[in-house]
């Protein structure tokens, strides 16, 4: 085996997906993948990466070696419908752009499915998607786009031949979707929030916060919001006295900024 065949390997799991395979403990990465690579008859990591790209249950086995959390697109769909057809008609009923934050957005399946949504209701110039994360690896491969079939099961079909590029390995988010959208790392706890967002979506994190910083979170969360604006939390983190925070509930998991 030449000397360079895992460092090949990882420069083109890098340029196919985001993943940065270097990031990792390179003795602990590499005895993995090794293993995994002889179990399925593979001499090489070039023959390896190979048989990923042709055969998409190698891959989806190599996604979940890794302990790669794949999050997915509309996720909660019944939640994101809520949105489509309550939520978004009402916030612009009285202005004609949107000002938008996904906080602590992981790999990206978040800012790129409002950016989908929101585009059912107004021009892409009319809206602004800020995404965040604490992660910057995580970061780069949300700007990357790419993401396996399994990501985008609730993706209706229209939707994904319009908005996505399908590649060996998965899917492409189609640069239109992601020019709205600008990564930037943050951190919730420790950095000041930007201003007058029209709708803050913050799904599935509070969870991993003691309840001190969950009330500090969500007062921050309500001063960034203009009167009127959406906080969208996630599907266990129903918020039990939102006047505390000069919020009321618009619909579950909905909570509107009074005015």
């Amino acid at each position: 085996m030449r000397m360079n065949d895992y460092q090949d390997f990882i420069q083109k799991i890098y340029k196919r997906t985001g993943i940065d395979l270097s990031l990792y403990k390179e003795a602990q990465m590499k005895r993995r993948l090794t293993s995994l690579r002889e179990k399925r008859g593979f001499d090489t990591f070039q023959g390896y990466y190979n048989g990923l790209v042709e055969d998409n249950r190698l891959f989806e086995e190599f996604l979940d070696r890794m302990t790669i959390n794949v999050s997915e697109f509309f996720r909660n769909k019944q939640r994101w419908d809520i949105l489509d057809k309550k939520i978004v008609p009402k916030l612009l009923e009285n202005k004609g752009s949107l000002k938008v934050w996904s906080a602590a957005c992981s790999t990206g399946e978040e800012p790129y499915t409002l950016s989908i949504l929101l585009r059912q209701h107004v021009s892409p110039q009319s809206f602004t998607i800020q995404a965040s994360d604490l992660d910057q690896s995580i970061l780069e491969r949300a700007k990357k786009g790419f993401y396996p079939d399994r990501s985008l099961k609730e993706v209706n079909p229209s939707y994904l031949s319009t908005y996505f590029e399908k590649e060996p390995l998965g899917y492409k988010v189609k640069p239109e979707i992601q020019k709205p959208i600008t990564f930037k790392k943050h951190n919730l706890l420790a950095d000041s929030f930007d201003r007058g967002f029209d709708l803050i979506v913050c799904r599935n994190v509070m969870i991993y916060f003691t309840e001190d910083a969950k009330v500090k979170l969500y007062h921050k969360f309500s001063e960034a919001l203009r009167p009127g604006g959406i906080l969208f939390v996630g599907s266990t983190e129903q918020i039990f006295n939102p006047q505390q925070y000069k919020l009321e509930t618009e619909d579950t998991f909905f909570y509107k900024k009074m005015g």
